[in-house]
């Protein structure tokens, strides 16, 4: 008998996420998009990656929603949805919220940002409708989201809550982050950061440069004659 739990993967690829979260490094996302796939392959369970060329809908909420109405048309009686920017995800993570959701309705993994970074969820308790309405994107989401579970009286359970990478500003919070980030994310991490504080060096430099001759500058005698 087949485990009736999937994870849905809803994920860009890796040039969308360089337009998305402005982080120049294809290496640095090619590595996030390998490290989440061993990662769910290691739990053992099913899994389904849905990208932007696969996703259906106009805004994130739709996408979103129509990506697990589809696991679940698949047959599976839970979803748990993930997404390939929080390098501390674990495979533990995946069987512990596999194993939660037996007697739970709905498993989340909150994010710093107030987002989450993991929600497994039974069938009975999906409506594609509510799920659209939530501030999806938002630092409320989380709140919001047992806000409507309370009132449907179902069991819910909290996993512990983690970084996950919105833009360039969270690269160097995960570097004081001193466990769950592989050596090789923790590496290109460092490199970017080198990159962007040698860039804003030299972006200084110029400045300092330019204003002083213009500074200088000011009295330069004019020629009126030849």
């Amino acid at each position: 008998m087949r485990n009736n739990s999937a994870v849905l993967i809803f994920a860009n690829t890796v040039e969308k996420e360089i337009l998305k979260k402005g982080i120049p490094s294809s290496e640095f996302f090619d590595e996030l998009n390998e490290q989440v796939l061993r990662t769910v392959k290691k739990s053992g369970l099913t899994y389904f990656l849905i990208t932007e060329n696969e996703q259906i809908g106009n805004s994130f909420g739709e996408r979103f929603s129509n990506a697990i109405q589809q696991v679940f048309d698949k047959g599976y009686e839970n979803v748990i949805s993930i997404g390939n920017d929080t390098p501390q995800l674990t495979a533990a993570h995946l069987r512990q919220t596999n194993e939660l959701l037996r007697d739970k309705k709905i498993v989340l993994g909150p994010s710093l940002d107030g987002g989450f970074y993991l929600m497994g969820i039974h069938k009975s308790l999906f409506r594609r409708a509510q799920f659209l309405k939530l501030p999806w994107q938002t630092a409320s989401l989380v709140k919001c989201v047992e806000r409507l579970i309370h009132k449907s009286g179902a069991a819910s359970y909290r996993l512990e809550v983690l970084q996950d990478i919105d833009d360039a500003k969270d690269l160097n919070s995960l570097l004081h982050i001193f466990s769950g980030i592989s050596s090789e994310i923790r590496r290109i991490i460092v490199q970017l950061l080198r990159k962007s504080f040698s860039f804003f060096q030299k972006k200084q430099k110029i400045e300092r440069s330019t204003y002083q001759y213009s500074f200088y500058n000011k009295g330069s005698p004019v020629i009126l004659h030849n």
